[in-house]
């Protein structure tokens, strides 16, 4: 669970891991620690907004809605740019553009790894994924 703390200046991200865990060292979850860890671990039962999640619907839904929340928020701020590119320096189709930022995207992480100073890099390969989804199916 990530906690954003953003004051004047800006944001600053804490993350945690379960008890016993640390970051940066490679772990295999198998179900009953996927259980303990998300369903039964009282830290990670609420969000930041105060909600609580008991159930894997419910965080489910709870992280579909961030990841199409962020999307309405991006689409108003760049003027629906995704769907229907301006091609005004690159040509492409809005398919083939949103590849290319998904390839960037896995660049990055290939690069950086996913860590809190890149979280939002999986927020952002998951939105393009669901652009490029819709981008195939208007077509």
């Amino acid at each position: 669970m990530t906690k954003k703390k953003c004051k004047k200046g800006g944001c600053k991200v804490q993350m945690s891991v379960p008890k016993g865990m640390q970051f940066g060292v490679s772990y295999t979850m198998d179900h009953t620690l996927h259980s303990k860890y998300y369903y039964e671990n009282d830290r990670n039962k609420s969000n930041t907004d105060g909600q609580s999640y008991n159930s894997f619907e419910e965080v489910l839904d709870r992280t579909c809605k961030d990841i199409t929340n962020l999307l309405k928020e991006k689409n108003k701020a760049y003027g629906d740019s995704a769907l229907n590119p301006a091609n005004i320096f690159s040509k492409t189709n809005a398919t083939e553009s949103l590849c290319a930022r998904i390839d960037d995207k896995i660049m990055r992480i290939k690069n950086k790894g996913i860590n809190d100073q890149t979280e939002d890099t999986i927020d952002d390969l998951i939105g393009y994924l669901l652009l490029l989804k819709i981008s195939i199916n208007e077509k």
